[in-house]
């Protein structure tokens, strides 16, 4: 057997009601995806009209791209960089204090290559409170950064990153702990 694209299916990934989906896409591209210095509060606004969950102090920079608005959490001082892409196809949680630097991306789904229709494999995605995801960096399907963990520039991450530790390369090895100092 080989791969059949003609026979692709989405699998279980549901994006929401069609009208939905199209206004926000215009939304996206216009406000979010736009090199235009939006006000902060204005995208706030807007993520949660769409369903997004926001704590207070999001600061949310340009050319950002979110798939499925309605299917994301961030919590209180979260800052958003630059080019940053969250392609929520499944539902994705950030907590309190969470950076996400430029032209990170965190990615809830993949393709089953084991499959001929090569069907949509989703997860979840929690980053819990003081995460650092780096610049470049990407986060895959299923994974869950604990508290205070940091993925550097560039780096992949495919499984669990511990609390108060620092990952890097691909795909991401722990490195070291990360401590405060003073």
């Amino acid at each position: 057997m080989q791969t059949d694209l003609s026979k692709f299916t989405v699998g279980n990934y549901a994006a929401g009601p069609k009208w939905k989906v199209m206004v926000w896409h215009f939304v996206n591209y216009f406000i979010f995806d736009s090199a235009l210095p939006w006000p902060y509060s204005v995208k706030r606004a807007l993520l949660r009209l769409f369903g997004a969950k926001i704590g207070k102090g999001l600061i949310i920079k340009t050319k950002i791209r979110i798939k499925n608005p309605w299917k994301l959490a961030i919590g209180a001082h979260c800052w958003i960089g630059e080019s940053v892409w969250i392609d929520n196809l499944e539902n994705v949680s950030i907590g309190n204090n969470v950076c996400l630097s430029q032209g990170a991306m965190l990615l809830t789904g993949n393709h089953d290559y084991t499959l001929t229709d090569f069907p949509y494999r989703l997860g979840k995605i929690i980053l819990e409170d003081g995460v650092w995801i780096g610049a470049k960096s990407v986060v895959c399907p299923g994974v869950v950064c604990k508290s205070h963990s940091i993925l550097t520039v560039n780096s992949v991450a495919t499984k669990e990153l511990k609390q108060w530790t620092i990952y890097s390369g691909n795909p991401a090895v722990n490195v070291r702990e990360r401590r405060f100092v003073g």
